[in-house]
């Protein structure tokens, strides 16, 4: 298992390979695969809870899911996102995270900000809890920013994004995700800080990459621009139903080899006993 040490030291030696998980058969085929780091991420709230945003997602629902994934995968590292509202000062934070380690045998958190959550990032840090950050397009703040729409476009956010990156990074964090940020950001963002950057939608001169699992598998019935299916499950998952479906209907399934049988003599015997 990646620790987070080791996660900070494959800056500059290799990418790391990260994907988010929900619950105990992704688990499985992530910790199969050998991806470095499993990611809970609030996106469930999308992706397996039908809402349209992260906001609704709770903390119970993050514990909930989360075990499932170290059930599931019990020898990767596993980071686990603080919902929405769940770090708003430094007692909820540490509260909030006690249960997360806790609970869910979490190797560490991740929390959206940058300056304005630095007190809640030292705090967690200095109680041994590693902490991931998230900058760029943050989903939690959706309302404030209009939308998922990519951000750092103009030079004052770009160094507004530079100074919270730096901040994070010397103030000890295991890495930092970058979201929806221009590819030119992002890689300047990477040469300038110790912290590895890990990109979804911030190009590739980065130090890993972060997919939400239905996305990479070809799960999600509609792709973000900078997302790619390295599998076409969804399609595969419906025709294997139509297939199912059919069988059913025409009586082919089950066939003789997917039956349970019983002896004729000793349905005979249950006949002659039954008065048959």
């Amino acid at each position: 298992m990646l620790t987070a040490p080791e996660l900070r030291a494959l800056k500059g030696q290799r990418p790391s390979v990260w994907i988010t998980a929900y619950d105990v058969v992704q688990a499985q085929v992530a910790e199969e695969a050998k991806v470095d780091v499993i990611l809970v991420g609030d996106s469930l709230g999308m992706t397996t809870m039908g809402y349209d945003s992260t906001i609704p997602v709770t903390l119970n629902d993050m514990i909930h899911h989360a075990t499932m994934v170290r059930r599931g995968a019990p020898h990767t590292m596993m980071i686990v996102d603080f919902p929405f509202l769940t770090y708003p000062d430094v007692p909820t934070a540490l509260r909030n995270a006690g249960r997360i380690m806790q609970e869910t045998l979490a190797n560490g958190v991740k929390l959206e900000g940058g300056h304005e959550i630095i007190d809640v990032v030292d705090a967690l840090i200095r109680e041994k809890i590693p902490v991931i950050g998230h900058l760029g397009l943050t989903p939690q703040s959706i309302h404030t920013m209009g939308g998922y729409k990519v951000q750092a476009k103009t030079s004052a956010s770009i160094e507004r994004l530079i100074r919270d990156a730096k901040e994070l990074s010397d103030h000890g964090v295991s890495a930092i995700v970058l979201e929806g940020i221009p590819d030119r950001v992002a890689a300047f963002v990477t040469q300038h800080i110790e912290a590895p950057t890990i990109g979804i939608g911030a190009g590739s001169q980065v130090d890993g990459q972060v997919l939400v699992f239905h996305d990479c598998l070809g799960l999600s019935p509609t792709l973000p621009k900078f997302a790619r299916p390295f599998a076409h499950i969804r399609d595969a998952m419906i025709q294997g139903l139509q297939n199912y479906r059919h069988a059913v209907m025409e009586k082919s399934f089950p066939s003789d080899n997917e039956t349970y049988h019983i002896p004729d003599s000793e349905w005979n015997k249950f006949l002659e006993d039954y008065g048959q």
